[in-house]
């Protein structure tokens, strides 16, 4: 360059580029990248790695290893065998047959072998009776001459004490009705009136039953998984790292929220899908399914807010994990939940689970235990959001 070139350039002086304004990415876009990360960070963590599946599969064996049906017919033992067309006119069996709907009766031809079946001791033919009666033979001339009539009842040790009851009074009603002495109480079937839903006939079996709480369980896991998410990147700075960049606490509120419902929800589907749970009211499970699983991530960031490391995050998730659960242990034992049971947030979504699983209800039948859980599920994920919204603002 000439030197008149030179002064000419510097006289105008050095080009000055304008630098270009860096490109802030989207909510969307920051919200996103936070899920991978976390999700990249879950499939690093060999823990949950080898618990989940290992979860999944044992329930999965354990629900297939149930009874699938329930046997409602009560097998009764009677000595000796000419009382037994007796006792099934007055137990309201009639017929000749010895087998009606929900009884069957099973004559022998001795006391001995009558409490030998009853015992285990002895092979029987058919179904192993589990009450009988030992009467005399002589029992319906001494009923007619009103003389007193000596009888004996044997029982299971598995037998419920009203079942032992109900087999004393046929007895007594077998008497009195050949003896001709009227009942005190005259009454049929149309004065017995049965309140709440009677599934007499149609028992649900344990198997049937257990699909919903082996499907809250994988939800229950899911949400300890979360926590410990959560725990260690709050021990290891992690979030505060996060808050450098363009991300802000409620993005990474909600990348954490749905990450743990993400988690929870496809582990849960997946159960469900092994175990053949969608039939009839499969919308309003995978409704139900969805509200739990969000339930679970609310729960697990509340978990891993509140605890100082590992085990205090695990022991806080076991304390929420076994609240949560006792309306699904409430499904084994049919009736009328106790008023904190029905209070509890997980109660309306164990009641959807089991509506749409069992007796294959949807989403219009089961419209109040859907609304009851939706707005436990509001609650929970705005403490959650908030405890842990808290905790990072303070790191």
């Amino acid at each position: 360059m000439t030197t008149r070139r030179t002064r000419e350039f510097f006289a105008r002086g050095a080009p000055v580029r304008t630098p270009s304004r860096a490109r802030v990415p989207s909510r969307g876009a920051i919200v996103a990248a936070i899920v991978r990360k976390d999700l990249t960070t879950f499939g690093r963590d060999r823990l949950w790695m080898v618990l989940t599946p290992l979860a999944l599969i044992a329930f999965a064996v354990l629900f297939w290893l149930m009874p699938a049906r329930v046997d409602e017919t009560l097998v009764v033992g009677v000595h000796p065998p000419v009382v037994a067309s007796a006792l099934r006119l007055a137990v309201g069996v009639g017929g000749g047959e010895a087998q009606a709907e929900g009884l069957r009766i099973v004559t022998y031809a001795s006391e001995a072998d009558l409490a030998a079946a009853i015992a285990g001791t002895a092979s029987a033919d058919g179904d192993r009776p589990l009450v009988g009666l030992s009467l005399p033979i002589d029992v319906l001339v001494r009923a007619r001459l009103g003389q007193p009539v000596t009888a004996r009842v044997y029982a299971d040790v598995a037998v419920p004490d009203e079942v032992r009851g109900a087999m004393t009074s046929a007895v007594r009603e077998l008497v009195a009705t050949v003896a001709g002495t009227p009942l005190p109480v005259a009454w049929s079937t149309d004065d017995v009136e049965v309140l709440g839903v009677d599934r007499a006939g149609a028992q649900i079996p344990l198997r049937e039953r257990m699909r919903p709480m082996l499907a809250f369980m994988v939800l229950l896991t899911e949400s300890l998984a979360l926590a410990g998410l959560v725990a260690i990147e709050v021990s290891q700075r992690t979030a505060t790292a996060l808050l450098a960049t363009p991300a802000r606490v409620v993005d990474v509120l909600a990348a954490k929220g749905i990450v743990g419902t993400l988690l929870a929800f496809t582990q849960a589907v997946l159960l469900l899908a092994v175990t053949r749970s969608f039939g009839a009211g499969w919308g309003a499970l995978l409704l139900a399914t969805l509200l739990g699983a969000m339930l679970m991530a609310a729960v697990g960031m509340l978990s891993g807010a509140a605890g100082r490391d590992f085990m205090g995050t695990l022991f806080t998730g076991m304390a929420f994990l076994l609240v949560l659960a006792v309306p699904a242990i409430a499904v084994l034992f049919p009736g009328s939940a106790a008023p904190w049971v029905v209070a509890l947030p997980s109660y309306g979504l164990i009641q959807a689970m089991v509506g749409a699983s069992a007796y294959g209800q949807g989403i219009g039948d089961l419209i109040a235990p859907l609304a009851s859980a939706a707005a436990w599920v509001a609650v929970v994920f705005a403490a959650g959001w908030w405890v842990l919204g808290r905790k990072l603002v303070r790191l």
